[in-house]
């Protein structure tokens, strides 16, 4: 077997798959996507633009027109991307309570998948490189060398969402997070060719009380193609 060039990341929300990505990425020396972070972008570009999240028509337009980049961080910065939206750096912006409440709608789209499925697909061509999201390897990149489908618990998914924003400095409950998470579970199965499910050739890895080096431990056979 010959190491993976090319790994597709999918999973629900708070199952890991983007520190899971990130490390798999860091360790082995490929380039690393957060695809989610395409999608978070155009959502602050239809906030910013009071664009309806409900307006498929007019947020593929808006996806058309916007010029969105992931650039890697300099040596020595705590961030694992920056994100810029028309030459903006909006890495933190993206993250917002208003953000997260429109992505799921926004992302639901055909439409706005659709324009951009091409520009994920050439970061992937680019060289080896490690995707995340929710359909990668069942619609982004269904020829992935290695497809890996990580999941866990929701309580365990909702409290790993509701720390990383406790330590954004977010002031929100466990409650609202939990809701939060389960609202976009049942979202993210309803996004018809793009909907979360699990490829037939993907790699299911529970990551429920388990650590993110210890996972990445295990996969080292699929990685490496041992």
């Amino acid at each position: 077997m010959n190491r993976a060039r090319t790994i597709a990341v999918d999973g629900p929300a708070g199952s890991g798959k983007s520190t899971i990505g990130k490390l798999i990425a860091d360790t082995y020396g490929y380039t690393f996507l957060d695809t989610g972070a395409l999608y978070r972008a155009i959502t602050l570009a239809a906030i910013r633009h009071h664009v309806c999240p409900g307006d498929a028509e007019a947020l593929a337009e808006l996806a058309r027109e916007t010029r969105v980049c992931i650039e890697p961080p300099d040596q020595g910065e705590k961030v694992w991307y920056h994100v810029r939206l028309d030459g903006e750096d909006v890495t933190s912006q993206i993250r917002s309570p208003e953000v997260d409440r429109h992505v799921s709608e926004v992302s639901s789209h055909p439409s706005v998948r659709a324009v951009l499925l091409e520009r994920q697909r050439e970061i992937a061509r680019s060289g080896p490189s490690v995707l995340v999201g929710r359909d990668i390897g069942t619609v982004v990149l269904p020829d992935a060398d290695l497809k890996l489908f990580l999941t866990a618990t929701v309580e365990e998914r909702a409290r790993r969402r509701y720390r990383d924003m406790a330590r954004a400095g977010k002031d929100v409950s466990f409650e609202w997070v939990l809701e939060d998470v389960e609202r976009r579970d049942e979202a993210d199965r309803n996004k018809g060719e793009y909907s979360l499910r699990v490829a037939e050739d993907a790699v299911v890895v529970d990551t429920t009380g388990r650590t993110p080096e210890q996972i990445v431990a295990e996969l080292r056979p699929w990685i490496v193609g041992e």
